[in-house]
């Protein structure tokens, strides 16, 4: 550590770090625009001037940039140095030129960086009268507003967008003071990452057009610690709710999860809350005609059914209390997963794999330090893609690499890029067809999933001669086996990614085959990183309470055999997880049929009795993410419906406390016996004072309900939670165990984070950032065994080839259903390469028509310039073509129906094949 000296008090530094850095991580005040503790240091805006002294007898100094000066032992500045404040105060004065002061009608009014950083350089005072540099917004698409008169030019938002997300389509245009940061002309911006714009920009050029349909001041909404539902990454999220409504979400920062950002249909997929489609209260279906019913008769059915004998469906979306209260209502034997029967396989494997001594599963920050990546037939960016975010931070390191040699601090950003120009960490992407990754792969091999499964068998083969070896390779292949396990073999932190989504048992194998074999070329019992991605936000958490022969398909055939007369399916529509005519023939013959759900689904249609669970804002619950990390989501609105939590309905006269129903959950299942630790004390202070979901700075508590008395209503009181409906209790200053949002004294924006970290980027003082419940066993790391090769099925030779192919808008059910996300979602499509959609006389847009012996449907047609011949790519969309109808392979031809013009409209033209492109 070095000792720097700030304002003649002597403070421990990281010389790693620069002076902006540090003094930050000491709590000190210092503004700042175009410094980002994930972007680094360009020195554009000028404003975090210091007065830096030679030696203690130097009494003049020289005026530096703190984020552009190195924390070196013995460096002695001053922040509160008058001519570096009136520096500061003169450089504001100058960006704010052109600004229209529009604070009253601006949407970051209340949250400004901007502002905070004004008001703490001293700049109070307007002296510049003349005419402005004014600009035209642009249409940016249904997620982001624009408003480019407000710029500062800090340069954040193409830093982000381009250099960290990997974004092409919004650049800096112009110079001096007619700089615009915008795309080239109108339209959506491509990157899945754009909604971080929002948090990252300093102004109010970027905001959330879905909050603005629904627009609230910062200050009154009401906020609470929260975990994303969307993917199995476990982002963790800042909802705001206002008046009993979902208004928006924002980041909340986990030093090992999601760091400082989110992915879009994170951010914005959070209107099927509010969805006037949701189920409101209790019914039962008799042949479509819905008739209310009592919660008292609601438990009489229930119990009447357990004297029957009742068969229990769980769900990889449901809390893991919520499946636990159903397994332990229709005992453990008779609860099943709701898997598919592919997909229960697979996550059973995954946890195999979670437990192997050999393998490590990395977090999001400990992906973004692999060296040499492998992905093996996963669509990282649709199925996960905050992960695919911490990739693109991944090829980087080589670039670190290179600067350390040069003597060059990783923050001098544009230092290191300039000094890596094109050099990156490899990373090779085997997949079935182009992925959003390719543009920063060094390999990317496109084939069938059995061929994919065969190459990365031999790539296990190259690296170790116990590894089983594949079938035979062609040239090309053999060519790129040696570089890859070449590339694997010389890194210092190799990792390997794999999933389930193709609910291919022998990709998942081949992988774990890959990280084995790297394995034991490693001394001693170091484990190799190996990440296995399940698609939902509690696939991992359900799978450690079900039993593995206890899938979907063995529950179907209970019901349909009569085994069970009587079954609860749990927020899962079984139409997306098997055949349908296996569905409908089952729940046909089932005698009672209970779904609880939030929104109505196809298998609702075929329920007898209906109940309302609530949504994730509006009770609190654990979910367990793709690595075996247990985290708790806080309620953060009042569910004003007849909903309830689905554990509660199930648990009728048994303990009805989050508390108890957690407790009970963690002793009953010793695999989630972790999850105790998740839930804080009710008592948060000495005093017994709650935290408040409200800011202190809430101003609409005494209007709320004039309309019908004039008299200030008593708050809704919350026994249950540590947290309170109200703007009284524990600041987060004093004790920030539970953060909802970030706030200190002078600093109202997200940057304000800072106060709370023990360091710059690191993790926070206080706060649960998750528990890991999966152990690794004690067996010695390479002991484990290699996967045997499996054969590959034989397809006919008129057939083809059937890959999933997932949408980040989309593919998720409850995200699909959000209006902000059906915006962007397209409609199913059957991508083909060009030469096979050249021999049936297909072209973009077209309808095609796949034949298989139960299906017959029709899809638009994607012609994708980089596809297997012989392989169609098959989106689903939202459950417009039931996947598990459609088999290993297919039959295609030309359909005679016309295709509508925008059925391919939420893909990105990049990925598209344009003849005689």
């Amino acid at each position: 550590m070095a000792k720097i000296v700030i304002d003649g008090k002597t403070y421990e530094a990281n010389p790693d770090n620069n002076l902006l850095q540090e003094c930050l991580s000491q709590g000190l005040d210092l503004p700042y625009f175009c410094w980002h503790p994930c972007l680094g240091s360009v020195g554009a805006c000028r404003q975090c001037a210091v007065k830096q002294y030679r030696d203690a007898d130097d009494k003049n100094g020289m005026l530096v940039m703190a984020c552009m000066a190195p924390a070196t032992d013995g460096a002695i500045i001053s922040i509160e140095d008058e001519q570096a404040r009136a520096f500061r105060a003169s450089v504001i004065e100058g960006l704010m030129t052109s600004h229209p002061h529009d604070c009253p009608v601006c949407e970051e009014g209340g949250e400004c960086h901007l502002q905070d950083m004004t008001l703490m350089s001293g700049h109070t005072y307007r002296r510049y009268d003349k005419k402005k540099v004014t600009h035209r917004n642009q249409d940016l698409g249904p997620f982001i507003n624009h408003e480019m008169n407000r710029c500062i030019t800090c340069y954040r938002c193409v830093r982000y967008y381009k250099d960290y997300a990997g974004g092409t389509d919004l650049a800096a245009q112009a110079s001096h003071h007619h700089t615009y940061f915008g795309r080239h002309r109108d339209g959506v911006l491509e990157s899945e990452f754009s909604g971080n714009l929002v948090e990252v920009c300093p102004t109010g050029v970027f905001t959330d057009q879905t909050f603005s349909a629904h627009y609230s001041r910062k200050w009154d909404l009401q906020t609470a610690p929260s975990v994303c539902v969307n993917c199995a990454v476990g982002c963790n999220t800042a909802p705001g709710a206002r008046y009993g409504q979902l208004r928006r979400i924002t980041n909340r920062y986990n030093s090992e999860v999601n760091g400082y950002f989110l992915c879009d249909r994170g951010r914005f997929a959070y209107d099927h809350v509010n969805s006037p489609e949701r189920i409101a209260a209790s019914y039962t279906n008799d042949n479509g005609i819905h008739k209310p019913i009592a919660d008292a008769k609601v438990a009489e059915r229930l119990s009447l059914m357990q004297q029957e004998g009742v068969i229990g469906i769980g769900s990889p979306r449901a809390s893991n209390e919520s499946n636990f209260a159903l397994r332990c209502f229709v005992g453990e034997e008779n609860f099943y997963t709701g898997y598919s029967d592919a997909e229960g396989e697979l996550v059973g494997l995954a946890l195999e794999l979670l437990q192997d001594a050999s393998f490590r599963c990395p977090s999001i920050r400990e992906v973004e330090a692999a060296d040499a990546v492998l992905i093996l037939g996963e669509d990282v960016t649709n199925v996960a893609p905050r992960m695919a975010l911490a990739l693109r931070q991944a090829v980087r390191n080589e670039a670190k690499e290179l600067a350390l040699n040069a003597r060059i601090p990783e923050w001098q950003d544009a230092a290191v890029r300039e000094l890596a120009q094109q050099d990156k960490s490899p990373l090779s992407i085997l997949s079935g067809y182009a992925t959003r990754l390719d543009d920063i792969a060094s390999d990317s091999h496109i084939d069938s999933l059995a061929n994919l499964a065969n190459v990365g068998n031999a790539i296990a083969s190259k690296i170790s001669a116990k590894a089983p070896a594949g079938n035979k390779l062609t040239d090309e292949e053999e060519k790129l086996v040696v570089k890859i396990s070449a590339q694997l073999l010389g890194a210092k932190r190799p990792l390997v990614i794999t999933g389930t989504a193709n609910e291919n048992s022998a990709l998942v194998k081949a992988a774990a085959n890959v990280a084995r074999a790297l394995q034991q070329t490693r001394k001693g019992t170091e484990a190799i990183d190996l990440v296995v991605l399940v698609p939902e936000v509690n696939s991992i958490g359900l799978g450690m309470l079900g039993k593995a022969k206890n899938s979907l398909g063995a529950a179907l055939k209970k019901l349909k055999d009569g085994s069970a007369k009587n079954a609860v399916i749990l927020e899962n529509d079984l139409f997306r997880r098997t055949a349908t005519e296996q569905v409908k023939a089952s729940l046909k013959i089932a005698s009672s049929v209970v779904v609880l759900d939030q929104l109505s689904s196809a298998t609702c249609k075929q329920a007898t009795l209906i109940l309302p669970s609530m949504a994730f804002s509006e009770h609190e619950a654990t979910y367990v993410n793709y690595e075996g990390r247990a985290q708790l989501s806080f309620q953060v609105q009042r569910c004003h419906s007849e909903a309830k939590p689905a554990w509660r309905w199930l648990s009728v006269g048994k303990e009805q406390s989050v508390e108890g129903v957690l407790n009970a959950c963690a002793e009953s299942a010793k695999s989630l016996a972790g999850l105790k630790d998740l839930l804080p004390h009710l008592a948060i202070s000495a005093e017994g004072v709650k935290v408040p979901r409200q800011s202190h700075r809430y101003s609409g508590r005494t209007a709320m309900k004039a309309n019908l008395n004039v008299h200030e209503p008593k708050q809704p009181t919350d026994e249950e939670s540590v947290m309170a409906f109200s703007m009284e209790g524990v600041s987060p200053l004093r004790d920030a165990t539970v953060l909802a949002s970030s706030w200190a004294p002078q600093w109202n924006s997200n940057q304000s984070i800072a106060k709370f970290q023990r360091e710059i980027n690191g993790e926070l003082k206080q706060g649960n950032p998750g528990i890991h419940l999966l152990a690794r066993k004690a067996k010695k790391a390479g002991a484990g065994e290699f996967f045997a090769v499996e054969k590959a099925q034989k397809k006919n030779a008129r057939s083809f080839y059937v890959i999933p192919a997932w949408q980040i808008f989309g593919s998720d059910e409850l995200s699909a259903q959000s209006n902000n996300i059906q915006q962007r979602m397209t409609a199913a499509y059957g991508a083909l390469s060009p030469e096979d959609a050249k021999k049936l006389n297909l072209k973009q847009g077209d309808m095609l028509k796949l034949d298989n012996k139960t299906l017959s449907a029709e899809l638009a047609v994607c012609i994708r310039s980089r596809m297997k011949s012989g392989t169609v790519a098959v989106y689903c969309g939202d459950s417009e073509v039931n996947k598990y109808d459609l088999g290993a392979a297919v039959k295609l031809s030309k359909s005679n129906q016309t295709g509508e013009s925008n059925a391919l409209a939420g893909l990105i033209v990049s990925d598209l094949y344009e003849e005689g492109g």
